[in-house]
């Protein structure tokens, strides 16, 4: 069911009446919210609810398990010693421990095995079976491997990564294990954030639905203005960036001002898109009284490629740091290892974008851009040289650019010819109409996002006078029919 359809219009407007009625009721809220999200999940395909149900069951009874295991830790250790124990007693003391340790090891490993297996059967199988019997080919030898040729199910890596952090966190001891499993599933299916993020955190998001809500009327009026202004980034602004994109990724022979332009609306389309969905997420949930985390923070206003990956897509790269980049080392092992840490976390993070090589050359283009930027920062290479913050700005800009190109690429072959293409330049490129029609486009997001950057206020809207607030949601809601399309488009972020 996508938020940017009539379906999801009536599904909400059903829900909301049964929330006000029950949101009182702490059990009954939280069977609400499992119950309207695996509808939510289903109308796309309900088989694929067992799956969202397999993950939640297991990693609550792992960290069910892992916190009994700790509960026996903890008192074996409070356990005042005995005098005069003699040495095999001792020896016994430790060889409970390690078993608790391992026990609890073992009990994350269940949950990392059943996540992960699920995700690459889904998701990777096919794909690594295609790319060996390609690499086979090379060498004239034949596999005959059959391809399960499964469906993907939607939203999968976002789902799957957040119940993967919240038996880390209960292994790691920064969170209890819930015991209450209508809230546990509530916490994996809350429909708002279900199927493209953001990616949240138990410790934020099951606190949430253990308490009482208070909803209260500036809630309501933030939330709705986010779902309004996510809807219209949607269906306005990224469904129409895509029109400029589309036909030149389709081309054989693009000119350089083409790719040039195209390139850019994809920038703006894949923003629009993903960013849009956040908002709408972020809105619902506020005005159910939740509150879920910020997952950009103007991207294009980075002036580093480090800078990017804080404002761009906040829950994955803060996933990929604190569960992978930090076990791995981090920075922590000198230059080299901090290096080879990067390039496996954004290798890994391109890969979980999609099974695709354009995703892993993407990947790897970050990689490269984040290691040249810690170079650069640490002067490992260059002497110490402040630039403009404007150049700044346009050296990541033109970086990110590439690395989107790749990204919304569908082959080598493409790469090569859109890179080949930007070196044949034929008419200026404000003379042709996809150029014109770009900047109309983008003047709405850059003009709010100007005002959001000079005031650092996310929510700068929120600070107008109420009619004045409410003239332009009616200017966007009005701006929003004249572009709504029956069959509605679906997120890019949903392959994901």
């Amino acid at each position: 069911m996508l938020f940017n359809s009539t379906d999801f219009f009536a599904f909400f407007g059903v829900f909301l009446l049964a929330w006000y009625l029950v949101r009182g009721d702490l059990g009954a809220r939280n069977w609400l919210i499992v119950f309207a999200s695996y509808i939510f999940y289903a109308w796309w395909d309900y088989r694929f609810t067992a799956l969202l149900l397999w993950s939640s069951v297991v990693d609550y009874a792992v960290a069910i398990g892992m916190g009994r295991v700790q509960s026996s830790s903890s008192s074996f250790e409070a356990t005042p010693s005995v005098p005069h124990v003699d040495n095999n007693d001792g020896d016994r003391s430790e060889d409970d421990k390690s078993s608790l340790r391992l026990r609890r090891k073992l009990l994350l490993l269940v949950s990392l095995v059943s996540n992960l297996g699920v995700l690459f059967f889904f998701k990777y199988f096919d794909f690594f079976r295609e790319s060996m019997r390609a690499l086979l080919d090379q060498f004239g030898m034949q596999m005959n491997w059959t391809g399960l040729q499964f469906i993907l199910p939607v939203g999968i890596s976002f789902y799957t990564f957040q119940t993967i952090s919240y038996t880390v966190d209960v292994y790691r001891g920064r969170v209890e294990a819930t015991r209450n499993f209508g809230q546990f599933l509530a916490y994996v299916a809350f429909f708002p954030q279900l199927v493209a993020g953001p990616i949240e955190r138990a410790s934020h998001l099951l606190p949430q639905l253990a308490r009482k809500l208070t909803i209260t009327l500036p809630m309501v009026e933030s939330g709705l203005w986010l779902f309004i202004w996510g809807l219209f980034k949607k269906v306005v602004l990224a469904d129409s960036f895509g029109h400029l994109v589309d036909p030149v990724f389709s081309y054989v022979d693009p000119e350089a001002t083409q790719t040039l332009i195209a390139t850019v609306a994809f920038a703006f389309q894949i923003y629009c898109d993903f960013s849009g969905y956040t908002d709408m997420a972020r809105g619902m949930a506020r005005m159910l009284g939740f509150d879920l985390m910020l997952n950009f923070n103007l991207p294009y206003f980075a002036i580093s490629v480090q800078d990017f990956w804080r404002r761009w897509h906040i829950s994955l790269s803060t996933w990929l740091r604190d569960y992978l980049y930090v076990p791995l080392g981090g920075n922590r092992l000198g230059v080299g290892r901090t290096h080879l840490n990067l390039l496996v976390v954004m290798l890994l993070g391109g890969l979980w974008h999609g099974a695709a090589w354009n995703f892993v050359a993407w990947g790897l283009w970050q990689a490269v851009g984040l290691m040249a930027n810690r170079l650069w920062a640490e002067r490992t290479f260059a002497r110490p040289v402040r630039l403009p913050g404007a150049l700044n700005w346009l050296l990541t800009m033109l970086f990110v650019l590439y690395g989107w190109l790749l990204f919304r690429s569908t082959s080598a072959e493409q790469v090569l010819v859109l890179t080949a293409s930007l070196a044949h330049w034929s008419p200026p490129i404000w003379a042709g109409a996809q150029f014109r029609e770009l900047l109309f486009l983008a003047a709405p997001l850059v003009i709010l996002q100007l005002f959001q950057w000079r005031t650092g206020d996310h929510e700068i809207v929120l600070r107008l006078p109420r009619w004045a607030r409410g003239a332009l949601q009616a200017v966007l809601i009005y701006v929003i029919l004249l572009f709504w399309q029956r069959e509605a488009a679906p997120f890019i972020y949903f392959q994901f």
